[in-house]
């Protein structure tokens, strides 16, 4: 983890607080500083490990939600984590974050899309940090779009 600096410059000029992190990369230590110093307080997502540890981990570092039978996967860049929060219940709970239903069996962090790819069978691949992939489902595409394009 990054040191954090912080300091104060008075400017009668300005009618508001203006904020600006400066960092040598936009990782997910500088978002995280962002969506505080916005107000916005990330959520904390209750986790086990592959070794059945409970965890405590923030909702701006994890890359996407699925489910697979009727296990929920939580895979951020360091590992993937199980929850017993259902799909639907996760989407709620984080409808104030950066993420977005992309198929019926995921949710992913837009914030932490790498790069992404329409193919020509009209299809959405999102590609996270480590290589991790996601296809959005057809229905899902135009919100995703959206997002992406910045009209959300």
């Amino acid at each position: 983890m990054k040191e954090v600096k912080v300091r104060f410059e008075q400017d009668a000029a300005l009618d508001c607080i203006d904020v600006t992190v400066r960092s040598s990369e936009r990782d997910a230590q500088a978002e995280a500083v962002m969506m505080r110093a916005a107000g916005h307080e990330t959520v904390m997502l209750s986790v086990t490990d592959a070794q059945g540890a409970r965890q405590v981990i923030p909702a701006s570092d994890v890359l996407l939600i699925s489910v697979s039978g009727k296990r929920v996967d939580v895979v951020t860049e360091t590992g993937r984590y199980s929850t017993r929060q259902s799909l639907q219940s996760m989407e709620e709970a984080l409808a104030n974050e950066q993420f977005l239903r992309v198929s019926r069996f995921e949710l992913a962090n837009l914030a932490k899309i790498a790069r992404y790819d329409f193919t020509l069978g009209g299809t959405l691949r999102l590609e996270f940090a480590g290589g991790i992939e996601a296809w959005a489902s057809r229905r899902c595409i135009p919100a995703i779009r959206a997002h992406l394009n910045g009209k959300e």
